[in-house]
């Protein structure tokens, strides 16, 4: 008979990792739920939308992902990022963004801008603290609301007269893979660099989803 020796360390590690993808997939149904029904939006609320995301993606994603990526110290989880953004780059993401958020009549304004900039702040300032347990799981966050949010997306720019949806079809694909391989890595990095003790694993989350709901709320109507 073999007996396994599990230190309590590890037995934590293992437990939290586990209840955090759960509590993910929970915040994401609930902010799926809650949108408002497109039949319901304005066309101006529905370029609003679109215009907002579009001004946070666009210029974001990459400096988040790579700000995760400097703040990451496990050696298994540095090549799941990479990838990531290789990809990003190598079929140019912001580009499909560009040519989605083009089609839809919905470029951003500097009101669009404006109206998402203090959310906008609070995350790039949390994520410039490099804190990397706390980052992959807001990026495993934001991989795993955006798949789901992208049928809702390319909706709102059909019923804006657009048929261009490479953006919407990719990163409704993608997206599953890209949060599987996050909360993998999530899991490397709490295995070598654990969260310190005091500090909230979902500071970040919470941060990114007040983001994510200033984006479909400011002018739903």
């Amino acid at each position: 008979m073999t007996t396994l020796v599990t230190s309590p360390e590890h037995l934590t590690t293992v437990a939290a990792d586990e209840s955090l993808q759960p509590a993910i997939n929970q915040i994401i149904e609930e902010m799926i739920a809650a949108l408002p029904d497109p039949k319901t939006l304005s066309a101006e609320a529905r370029r609003g939308i679109i215009a907002r995301y579009s001004s946070v993606l666009e210029g974001n994603f990459i400096y988040w992902m790579t700000a995760t990526l400097i703040a990451t110290q496990s050696e298994d989880a540095k090549p799941i990022l990479l990838e990531n953004l290789h990809e990003e780059v190598r079929d140019s993401h912001p580009h499909m963004l560009r040519k989605f958020y083009m089609a839809a009549h919905a470029v951003p304004t500097a009101e669009d801008a404006l109206a998402v900039d203090e959310d906008l702040m609070n995350v790039r300032l949390f994520l410039g603290r490099l804190s990397a347990v706390q980052s992959l799981l807001t990026m495993g966050f934001f991989e795993g609301y955006i798949q789901k949010f992208m049928p809702y997306l390319a909706k709102l720019a059909a019923d804006q007269g657009s048929t261009e949806m490479e953006y919407t079809d990719v990163h409704g694909v993608c997206d599953i893979a890209h949060t599987a391989g996050l909360f993998q890595a999530l899991a490397s990095e709490m295995a070598v660099n654990p969260l310190g003790p005091g500090k909230d694993i979902f500071e970040g989350v919470h941060m990114l989803r007040a983001l994510l709901e200033h984006i479909v709320y400011s002018d739903a109507k």
